[in-house]
């Protein structure tokens, strides 16, 4: 049975324990909350949040030093990075706009029966100058993550430009990331388990709000994830591309199936390469530099689920979050949707360093992790998706240069 199935089963399984024991029998739930749902949810909340340092630091220094030498990375590196960074700004802009328009955290409920407040954020001036750490070891034990982020893209650009001199050290650190990728597919096999006992214990306190809330956020996730696939990667590839966005999605359709099902933007890069190719008319050469750095960097759907996310979750705990705090919301997931390997599961670890960023507590994950694999095969179609289109307006905007420098060429207007 695949891991998919096996979690929509821990999830059915814990939604209807925690339901039944709620409405029908509260003095059972209590002792077995204490002893057995709540354990195993903690147990699966803490293998989740001790990979959030290491692999964030491996993640993100190997998505930075596989760029390569920047004084190389010529008009099609700048074109990339620079619509990967654009999009997801617009993801994530998306995502927290429809969540206060939705709301769907405001349901009156407290998963942890006490309210939880919220530390004074500091002002903008404070956060932007503390991103760069004193102390990067003190960052990784504190859990400062904009400091984590910081210091892994020096680390990460010092290793593309010294190249051959630092190989050893680069292969240190690739096969630190492959660990720590070990360790995530190793951990999502306790997932269906965390998934129950989370679950059962979510909604054996709250009962039906609960259930409520959890469908109120999967619908904004989901409806965001769709606003940005048609109305951004349309606009994108119509505008900037010149192709029929209605040509674009059936023609790369087979791609964002494979994707949805292996919820890997990873395992899908050599079926969505030669998708891109074949049916988009991408050249190999654009193909096979912008689809395999956009399954490195280039995660909107991340991004837009960890901000659906932790925008309910302050909702939940009725918290307001401040300007400042929205911006660290914005700045955080777009650095982390950076830094995220193309890999299932691995957004909850990065959710759970942009709530500590914005000092919300991480056991709010507890409320969404149930259904967070339905939302994750849908997120990474549109991850791959992102990638096609940056390959199409990156086709298309070469095509271009290319036809003016011909024209300017006066050998070319000779002949």
């Amino acid at each position: 049975m695949s891991l998919t199935k096996k979690i929509i089963i821990g999830l059915i399984a814990g939604l209807a324990v925690g339901l039944v024991l709620n409405l029908a029998a509260p003095d059972i739930f209590s002792p077995l909350d204490s002893y057995f749902f709540g354990p195993l949810g903690t147990i699966f909340l803490n293998l989740i949040k001790m990979l959030v340092v290491p692999i964030v630091f491996f993640s993100i220094t190997l998505g930075t030093a596989s760029l390569g030498d920047p004084k190389k990375l010529g008009r099609i590196g700048a074109k990339t990075i620079g619509f990967f960074l654009v999009t997801t700004t617009i993801a994530i802009t998306i995502a927290i706009g429809l969540t206060y328009l939705f709301q769907p955290g405001n349901s009156g409920i407290d998963p942890s029966g006490a309210e939880f407040e919220s530390q004074e954020a500091p002002s903008v001036v404070e956060t932007f100058t503390n991103i760069i750490p004193t102390n990067p070891i003190q960052s990784m034990t504190e859990g400062n993550m904009l400091q984590i982020i910081a210091f892994s893209i020096f680390v990460g650009f010092a290793l593309a430009m010294l190249g051959k001199k630092t190989e050893g050290i680069y292969k240190l650190i690739e096969q630190g990331n492959d660990i720590m990728m070990f360790l995530v597919n190793l951990i999502m096999r306790f997932a269906p388990y965390g998934t129950f006992g989370l679950l059962a214990s979510a909604v054996g306190r709250m009962g039906l709000d609960g259930l409520e809330a959890m469908l109120s956020y999967f619908l904004v996730v989901l409806g965001a994830l769709l606003i940005h696939a048609l109305v951004t990667y349309g606009a994108a590839v119509s505008t900037l591309g010149k192709m029929s966005p209605v040509y674009f999605f059936k023609s790369f359709f087979p791609a964002m199936t494979v994707a949805f099902s292996t919820s890997s933007s990873s395992s899908t890069l050599p079926i969505s390469m030669k998708t891109a190719q074949e049916n988009l008319r991408v050249p190999k050469s654009i193909s096979s530099f912008v689809q395999p750095l956009g399954a490195t960097i280039n995660m909107d759907g991340t991004a837009i689920m960890q901000g659906v996310a932790t925008i309910f979750i302050a909702q939940v705990y009725n918290t307001d979050l401040s300007f400042t705090q929205l911006l660290m919301v914005v700045l955080t997931a777009v650095l982390a949707s950076i830094g995220t390997a193309g890999v299932p599961g691995v957004g909850l670890i990065m959710l759970a360093m942009v709530l500590n960023q914005v000092q919300l507590p991480v056991e709010g994950i507890a409320l969404i992790i149930g259904i967070d694999r339905l939302l994750d095969m849908t997120r990474t179609a549109i991850n791959i998706t992102g990638d096609a289109a940056c390959a199409v307006v990156v086709t298309e905007s070469e095509k271009r240069h290319q036809n003016s420098n011909f024209n300017e060429d006066p050998a070319a207007t000779e002949a």
